[in-house]
């Protein structure tokens, strides 16, 4: 055997690779929808939204092939239903990006999830948290009608996707029952049967172009399979608390890989925008009883 083989079979390296494994989720997330911007000149937002959800759901159906699995025609309603929703999130997010930062974007979409973790709230510490992202929102939204910070148009294409993912949420719980691997490959599916004809009107043949195809691809393997498969070593070895904790990063790496690969520089109030809503979300996850059933704990969105 191997002394690699052996340093991976070691406790310690196994106690730490679902943490690693999560930041490399997180950071591959924000990478692939970088990247997924420099095709925004050749086929548009839409174009570039139905090539990643297109070729992920080709993707997950070689990997996993559904078909094999037996679903009651209740089941594929449910999966209609969670596809459908994931594909108009996926699709309004990748609108957002057209105009306005992937930092901002991710943030104001993260108001999804931490809006469903919130709903209940019982404990007066909940409505601190609440009033954090009710910040971080009134910070970055134009609702002063400086239109010149940022695109009304695409915080309004965000904040869609925000509600789609809290849907996407409450309609993945429904299906939960159902394996993890056929259910992402249906329901990613029908979200490419969403989202394909918009791009389709947008770019049209484009999408058949050879090289095209190829970065394509490069979105939809580092944007959807690699996090994907990322997060659920992370879920085997991660406590559901911290893993939550973690993912409420997000939006701030996505700034920083905005930054780095993109070029978007955020004011300071900008980023203490950000700095709220994920005071919010990890406050949120933090004060939750432990046995709580918490949406913030679930894998990274699909967009």
């Amino acid at each position: 055997m191997s002394s690699l083989a052996l340093a991976m079979r070691a406790p310690r390296f196994a106690a730490v690779l679902p943490y690693l494994a999560l930041i490399g989720g997180i950071v591959s997330l924000s990478m692939g929808t970088s990247f997924a911007k420099s095709l925004y000149p050749m086929v548009g937002a839409a174009g570039t939204a139905s090539l990643r959800v297109g070729l992920s759901a080709l993707i997950l159906l070689a990997v996993w092939r559904p078909w094999r699995t037996r679903l009651t025609r209740a089941d594929l309603k449910g999966l209609a239903v969670y596809g459908l929703v994931m594909g108009l999130m996926n699709l309004c997010f990748y609108l957002s990006l057209a105009t306005i930062p992937l930092g901002v974007a991710l943030a104001i979409e993260f108001t999804g999830p931490l809006t469903i973790a919130l709903l209940n709230s019982r404990k007066l510490i909940h409505f601190v948290w609440i009033g954090f992202a009710v910040l971080g929102l009134a910070l970055l939204l134009p609702f002063n009608g400086d239109v010149q910070a940022l695109d009304p148009v695409g915080c309004a294409f965000a904040a869609a996707a925000a509600v789609f993912w809290a849907l996407y949420i409450v309609f993945g719980k429904r299906v939960s029952h159902l394996p993890s691997g056929p259910t992402v490959a249906v329901g990613m599916s029908m979200a490419a049967l969403t989202v394909v004809p918009f791009g389709v009107a947008t770019a049209g043949l484009k999408l058949l172009d050879p090289s095209i195809l190829v970065l394509g691809l490069i979105v939809a393997l580092v944007s959807s399979a690699l996090p994907y498969t990322l997060d659920m070593i992370a879920l085997k070895g991660i406590p559901k608390r911290t893993f939550g904790v973690m993912l409420s990063g997000d939006p701030a790496v996505g700034a920083l890989a905005g930054l780095l690969f993109l070029g978007e520089h955020l004011s300071g109030l900008q980023w203490l925008a950000i700095g709220a809503i994920i005071t919010a979300s990890i406050g949120a996850v933090l004060t939750s009883p432990a046995g709580e059933d918490q949406p913030l704990q679930d894998p990274a969105a699909p967009a």
